[in-house]
């Protein structure tokens, strides 16, 4: 099974720049969008064979998420509260669109837009809030079955992962904090299947679209396919497909057997 992830920024831009020939030529079994920009009914974009289903950010023309797939879900589910509970706590979480659940017979599938701490760390508290309920949301959610999910995580886990860490060291994406609850999550149970598979690889998945960075190679890897440690033997392939452009992401790829 073939799953490809892409932080879009906008899809009515990106599908002037190419989306639907990418979209094509990757031929997933499941495509995943992240930061579609944009409300129910601006965009009619199908595909044969494929159902889709979308989360909204109630804010116009930000955030979102999609899934394309070729293989009809058991459940589909938007945000967390629907396991959670609806407290505010919970509830805080859903008004921006930024997570789409798939239940099949023995795995879950999430495609996911984890919050930016933005400039300045001004939404960092909140963003740790968010950590919190989603990781209360991924271990409830693997004590039933296994998970795959994927998107943009805005983090940079380790040096690694991206090409200036020195200079950024208290910057959103890779502060302390960002990156000890993603050690934290995967310390709960699961592998960040690129860095299982190539673990001395620096390859990044997004560029500033400031000072030259994608020309320099100056990015950050921040685009994931994260699954539960019972998972990874099933495993066969992570990549990341730094030639395709339409954004300043570039598509993330998994291909595990069939599940």
């Amino acid at each position: 099974m073939k799953f490809i992830s892409w932080n879009v920024n906008g899809l009515r831009a990106c599908a002037g720049k190419g989306f639907s020939d990418v979209f094509a030529n990757l031929d997933a079994d499941f495509f995943c969008l992240q930061e579609t920009k944009m409300q129910e009914g601006q965009l009619d974009l199908t595909f044969p064979g494929y159902e889709s289903y979308w989360s909204y950010a109630e804010k116009k023309g930000y955030s979102g998420t999609a899934i394309y797939t070729k293989h009809k879900p058991l459940n589909v589910f938007y945000g967390m509260s629907h396991l959670l509970g609806d407290s505010e706590a919970i509830t805080q979480h859903e008004h921006e669109g930024r997570m789409i659940t798939l239940e099949y017979d023995n795995f879950y599938f999430i495609t996911v837009y984890v919050p930016n701490a933005q400039d300045g760390l001004r939404r960092l508290d909140y963003r740790m809030e968010w950590e919190d309920a989603f990781l209360a949301y991924i271990k409830a959610l693997d004590a039933k079955k296994p998970v795959i999910f994927c998107g943009d995580l805005n983090v940079a886990h380790e040096e690694i992962d991206l090409k200036n860490p020195k200079s950024n060291r208290k910057n959103a994406g890779f502060t302390d904090e960002e990156r000890g609850k993603f050690s934290t999550l995967l310390a709960a149970g699961f592998k960040d299947t690129f860095r299982t598979l190539h673990p001395e690889e620096q390859i990044f998945s997004w560029w500033s679209y400031r000072f030259h960075a994608r020309e320099k190679n100056a990015g950050w890897r921040i685009d994931y396919f994260v699954v539960s440690d019972r998972l990874m033997p099933q495993v066969q392939s992570a990549s990341i497909h730094t030639d395709i452009m339409g954004s300043d992401h570039c598509p993330v790829e998994l291909v595990t057997n069939d599940l």
